[in-house]
This record gives structure tokens, C-alpha cells and sequence, in this order.
């Protein structure tokens, strides 16, 4: 499907798909309006008008869309993916995510601040999740489109720049309101979870994305530990203004060192399309569906354990303060640090699936032993919160590289379906975890989350790791990837999956203008259908 310059189902002008979307970044809107299209002197005013009407937006475009000669794209000479890339990836996803929990542990200074009820302040960080979740819906899916490092540079800056009325609105209204604003467009790290996923080597693509994921888990954790400790030695203002200052110090960082890459579909998409073909997709592959159901299960035990545990803690016969309760998250801390280890040890060695239900595992141990010891030892709760960090982490970055691999096209509208099963498995759990502590306290909340584990080892038992349709184990029992040699290394040597992909992705840019619409579906239909592969060689014209 291409897009229709004039009535483009996204609302998105013809000048910012050229800006985002294409790799003719040569020619700008004001040369649009030069272009000679009639000798009369009215079409000369209306020219000179739309010249005066986009010059500062177009500077400011100019601006932010500029790239560094180092990370400008070249077909002959493609950037490498590198680990420091890599962990800038990471970084960036560490404070980005972050500043949807900022909010979380000072919510009753913020009601005193803006003198409401501590019932109106829980409102903050429910619009940020809703803000969030509409992000995810209706901006992720364009990183299908749009060149990524301009994408990416836009919603940080965009952020940043929204972020600063947060530091210092006295209204509670407004507060609300640009809380909901920065957390739609606080969804970059889902933009470079994809470019993570498609640029990283085979072998190495586990722990890679394993960086990225430790990053964001590490964020939802670190927030609140900074906020807390930040809030009570100064003032609830002095977070906000750290996120401010960190949001820009990433901007500059992905300004000067995030590479360009072409768009993974040059031709263009319609919006409504690209929106409609994730549910066709849910119904397309099975992999994929298996991955939403196992994350919607752990991401409800996750959150259901950590709102919950509040409760536990708070009340006899621990009695912690919300300070020493908030010093649980260095136990989360920990397990991040481990989890790249793991990732390039075991996940990137055994087939996604296997790696899948062993996350599973450490969660259903970690979760019948805090269930039982909770009430009467503080051993329990803290073996729970390490286990349980960890299956979720090593389960999310199997599932990834799982399904990263089904659709190279469409990476960034399959993370959108995963992503938005997860979100609302956040939901369930922390609805239903709140409900059942207050019905029948910490065991019986705790049973519940073990049922739930039980349901994600269920549906990865209905279909094995070589299983091509949607039920059965066809294709044998193995648990190691049969990619690999015996050393861990790819048993083929092929380029470099950098080079690979976007030198594919710029022979058809090169190619589409002479590219009949038969034979883009057929490209189309070719590319949708590949499964484990990066993407399949052009078809020969």
C-alpha cells in the first residue's frame, strides 16, 4: 500500500512523509514552493506566502533532521551496530521510561502541592498510563515508515521540550495534561527495541535486546528510588527538573551518535492500514500469539507482586517504612545486571520457546516461595522479587527475538501487538492483585499470580519450538537453535546482518520507481512471508 500525498490516512502531510519517510532528504518544502507551476503573478504571491509560511518550521526541521556526517546513511559503507551503540540504546531507554514512575512514591506530596485529595493525585499516573498506551497504539507502528534516527530525535525533543511546563505549573489541570502529552510521545525506546532486533547479528541478538530491556526495567525501578530520595531531601520539583536535563542530555547524545537508517518501507503505508494490518497479524502468526499470551501472564504477576508488596511490608509484623520499602528495588537492580550475561549464555544458545518457559519457571518458584514464607519471613519476599524480576526479563527478550523474526517489514507494528498484551497484563495485575489482598490478603493474591503462570507454561506447551502451525510439536523436540555451531557461532557465514538488511532495503529503494504495482505485491507478499530470516534478496526485475 502506498500512501496518497494529498488525503494520507494519518493526517500526515506530504512534506513531513518526504522528511520522515523517504531518503530524498535533499529536497525541503521551501524548494517545493520554488518550483516553477504557473507564470502568473498570482501563483507567484501564493508562493512567496507558503515560502514566508514555512520558513521557521522548516529552520527548525532543518534543525533537528540535520545528521553528522559519521552517522549519514551510505549503501557502500553502512554503520555498524556496536556496543556502544548498543548501550546508548540502553541508556536511553533507562530515562525515557523513566519518567513514567517519577510520580509513583511522592503522589501524596504532589496532593498537598496542588491541594487536592490524594484520590485526585492517583489520577497523574493513571493518564500517564493512558497516554502511554496510546503512544504505543498510534505512534509505534510509524517506525515502519519513517526513517528511525529522525523519528526517534523528534518525540525526545518533543518530550523534553513539553517537559519543562511540568517543572513549573502550579496547576493541577495543566499538570495533568502535559503528563498525558510527554508519556504518548515517551514511547522511543519501543522504536529502538525493531532497530535493535533487525541490526544486530543472529548469534548476538538475544543479548543485545537484553541491554535495551535491562534499561527499561532498570528505569520503572530507579525512578522510584530517585524520586523518593531526591523528593525527601529537597523538593518533588527537583526530579522533574532531572528528567528535563536528562531528556535533552539523550537528545544530544542521539543527535551526534545515532546513526540514519533508510526506511524499512520506502514506498510508503496508509496509516489506517498499517493500524488494521496488527490485527490481521494477531490472526497471521502463531508465534506471535503465543508471545502476547505468555507476556500478558508474567507482566499481571509482575505488577500485581509490587503493588501488593507495599501492603505487606507496611503492615505487622514487618512494619517497614516507605523508605525501606522503596530499598527493594535494588534487589530488581541487581537482576538487570545479570540479565545480558544470561541473555549471551543461554538465550542466544537455545531455541526462543525453551528460554520462554525456563523465564517461566524462575517466576513460578520465586512466586510459590514468596506466596508461603511472606507472612512470617522477610527471606521470602526477597527471594520472590529477585526471581521474579529476572524470569520476566529473560522471557520478554526470548519472546523478542522470537517474534523480531516473522516479519522484517513490520518489526515495529509486532513489537506494537507484544507491547500492547503486556500493557494490559500491567493492568489486570495491579486491578486484580489490589482486589484480592483486600479480599483475602497477601496468600491469596499470590495464589492467583502462581494460576496465572501456570496458564503462560500451558499455552508454550500447546506449541513446540519448531511447530509451524498454531498447535502440536512437528518438527522434533530440540532445544538448541540449529543455526549455531557447537561453539555458539553461526554456521553460515554470511555478511553482516547491518550491511545485509539495508543494503536490501536501499537495492529497492533504487528500484521502486520502476516498479509496477503488480510486482511490489508480489514484493509485498514475498516479504511478509518469510519466517526466521532478516529479509529475502530483491526479486530479479
Amino acid at each position: 500500500m502506498e500512501v496518497d500525498e494529498n488525503t494520507s490516512g494519518a493526517g500526515i502531510g506530504p512534506k513531513l512523509l518526504v522528511a520522515l519517510g523517504s531518503d530524498d532528504q535533499t529536497k525541503s518544502p521551501r524548494e517545493d514552493a520554488h518550483e516553477p507551476t504557473s507564470a502568473s503573478t498570482g501563483n507567484e504571491t501564493r508562493s512567496t506566502s507558503r515560502i514566508r509560511t514555512y520558513q521557521l518550521p522548516e529552520t527548525l526541521w532543518r534543525w533537528i533532521t540535520w545528521t553528522p556526517k559519521r552517522c549519514r546513511w551510505d549503501p557502500d559503507t553502512p554503520p555498524e551496530f556496536s556496543m556502544w551503540l548498543n548501550l546508548l540504546f540502553g541508556f536511553a531507554g533507562t530515562f525515557t521510561v523513566a519518567n513514567l514512575y517519577y510520580n509513583h512514591p511522592i503522589l501524596n506530596i504532589l496532593a498537598v502541592e496542588f491541594h487536592v485529595t490524594d484520590e485526585r493525585s492517583s489520577l497523574i499516573p493513571t493518564v500517564m498510563q493512558a497516554g502511554y498506551a496510546a503512544g504505543l497504539l498510534f505512534l509505534c507502528p510509524l517506525g515502519d515508515l519513517f526513517r528511525r534516527r529522525a523519528f526517534v530525535l523528534i518525540l525526545v525533543f518533543f518530550t523534553a521540550t513539553v517537559w519543562l511546563g511540568l517543572c513549573v505549573t502550579n496547576s493541577f489541570a495543566v499538570f495533568l495534561v502535559l503528563s498525558f502529552i510527554t508519556a504518548v510521545s515517551t514511547v522511543t525506546p519501543q522504536l529502538m527495541l525493531p532497530l535493535v532486533g533487525e541490526l544486530a547479528p543472529p548469534h548476538r541478538r538475544a543479548m543485545a535486546l537484553s541491554i535495551v530491556v535491562s534499561g527499561l526495567l532498570l528505569g520503572m525501578l530507579l525512578a522510584r528510588l530517585l524520586a523518593g530520595v531526591l523528593t525527601q531531601h529537597t523538593s518533588w520539583r527537583s526530579i522533574y527538573w532531572f528528567s528535563f536535563g536528562m531528556q535533552y542530555l539523550i537528545f544530544i547524545l542521539l543527535f551526534f551518535f545515532m546513526p540514519d537508517y533508510p526506511s524499512t518501507n520506502p514506498g510508503g503505508l496508509n496509516y489506517f492500514g498499517m493500524l488494521w494490518s496488527i490485527v490481521q497479524m494477531v490472526f497471521q502468526y502463531p508465534v506471535l500469539v503465543q508471545a502476547c499470551l505468555v507476556g500478558f501472564t508474567v507482566s499481571s504477576t509482575f505488577t500485581s507482586f509490587w503493588t501488593t508488596l507495599t501492603f505487606l511490608l507496611a503492615s505487622p509484623p514487618y512494619s517497614y517504612s516507605p523508605t525501606t520499602i522503596g530499598l527493594f528495588a535494588l534487589i530488581g537492580i541487581g537482576t538487570m545486571c545479570f540479565g545480558p550475561l544470561y541473555a549471551k549464555v543461554i538465550i542466544d544458545r537455545l531455541t526462543p520457546l525453551i528460554s520462554v518457559m525456563l523465564g517461566l519457571t524462575y517466576v513460578l518458584i520465586g512466586q510459590a516461595l514468596g506466596t508461603f514464607l511472606g507472612p512470617f519471613s522477610i527471606s521470602g519476599p526477597i527471594v520472590q522479587a529477585f526471581l521474579l524480576d529476572f524470569g520476566l526479563q529473560t522471557s520478554q527478550i526470548a519472546n523478542r527475538s522470537a517474534i523480531y523474526a516473522i516479519a522484517p517489514k513490520a518489526r515495529n507494528r509486532i513489537n506494537t501487538a507484544y507491547m500492547v498484551s503486556v500493557f494490559c497484563g500491567q493492568l489486570t495485575g495491579t486491578a486484580v492483585g489490589n482486589r484480592l489482598y483486600a479480599e483475602g490478603g497477601w496468600r491469596l493474591s499470590g495464589g492467583v499470580s502462581m494460576g496465572f503462570i501456570g496458564v503462560g507454561l500451558v499455552v508454550c506447551l500447546l506449541r513446540g519450538p519448531w511447530e509451524k502451525k498454531w498447535i502440536g510439536w512437528r518438527g522434533g523436540w530440540g532445544w538448541r537453535r540449529r543455526d549455531l555451531g557447537p561453539n555458539g557461532s553461526e554456521l553460515r557465514k554470511e555478511e553482516p546482518p547491518v550491511e545485509r538488511v539495508l543494503d536490501e532495503i536501499s537495492a529497492e529503494e533504487e528500484g521502486k520507481g520502476s516498479d509496477s504495482g503488480e510486482e511490489k505485491g508480489k514484493q509485498t507478499a514475498r516479504d511478509e512471508t518469510i519466517g526466521g530470516e532478516l529479509l529475502k534478496q530483491p526479486i530479479t526485475k
